[in-house]
């Protein structure tokens, strides 16, 4: 299958990666011409534009920051729109707001092109290990297409529903993740400042209800005071300032995802937003520690 692949950062390059070693034909633009060395060896074409990109391809994913990096790729001057053919499914793989995505679609849509939103859980981690939890929304026929590609990348691909359902099951992932990693790293910091060993804590914890996989993995990262990005802290802030923003659309209250939210805007505004999400513990840690 011929495969366009934009958005080569430190996920999409290994999901991009899996594909072409799974023996598919890549069609790649950039807009970082660095991005494009570790397919230099590789089954690739480097087209000048989106459009050109999907004018070769039978499927193009994306893989970028936000919403108008996806508006641009897609719809903007020389975007996907300008060169795909009908027939054609665009796989959004980025995290954007679902009402996004549903334009984004419908756009789309008017030039026979099938859209898919398909946001991802599991950090560069996953993407390296082809581990990617993959929340798709869009119809059967274009998820059926795409579903051999997902499976290259990701150990589960889900169909949500209609357009823009992968972007509501994505801000849900994030708000679970979010809190998550707030609580693991409110009780390591609790258990510190009481004088008691955190990670006998875990351990502790680990055997009961409170158990979680961020209980166990990020909260041995934790331990480790492994900081590095797997998840940057100014991503997830994004992905959290998407849920509030739908939240207000639709009139809802998420007092925990906003109070969380608020943490994230701290830790990106005190300099950790280029540290992985679970250095909220270090921002707790100034919090608690006296002038």
């Amino acid at each position: 299958m011929e495969v366009g692949f934009i958005g080569l950062g430190l996920m999409g390059r290994p999901m991009a990666l899996h594909l072409e070693a799974a023996g598919h034909r890549l069609h790649l633009w950039a807009r970082r011409q660095e991005s494009l060395a570790p397919f230099a060896a590789v089954n690739a074409q480097v087209h000048a534009t989106p459009a050109a990109v999907a004018a070769a391809s039978d499927i193009v994913i994306t893989m970028v920051a936000d919403a108008p990096d996806v508006d641009a790729v897609c719809l903007g001057v020389d975007g996907i729109v300008g060169g795909g053919k009908a027939g054609l499914v665009v796989v959004d793989m980025s995290t954007i707001a679902p009402a996004e995505a549903l334009r984004i679609g419908l756009a789309l849509a008017e030039k026979n092109i099938s859209f898919v939103d398909a946001p991802v859980s599991g950090g560069e981690t996953g993407a390296i290990n082809a581990a990617l939890t993959i929340m798709a929304g869009g119809t059967q026929e274009a998820f059926d297409k795409a579903l051999p590609l997902f499976q290259k990348v990701g150990k589960s691909a889900t169909l949500i529903g209609g357009s823009g359902a992968g972007q509501v099951a994505k801000a849900c992932n994030q708000i679970l993740t979010a809190v998550g990693v707030m609580a693991v790293a409110e009780a390591f910091n609790f258990a510190a400042k009481s004088g008691v060993d955190p990670a006998k804590v875990r351990e502790a914890l680990l055997g009961g209800f409170a158990y979680s996989k961020i209980l166990e993995n990020h909260g041995q990262r934790m331990l480790d005071r492994n900081f590095k990005p797997g998840f940057k802290a100014w991503m997830h802030q994004k992905d959290l300032r998407i849920v509030m923003g739908e939240a207000h659309r639709l009139g809802l209250s998420l007092p925990s995802a906003a109070a969380t939210t608020q943490m994230f805007n701290a830790m990106v505004g005190s300099g950790l937003g280029e540290s992985d999400s679970i250095a909220v513990l270090q921002l707790l840690e100034r919090m608690s520690s006296p002038e």
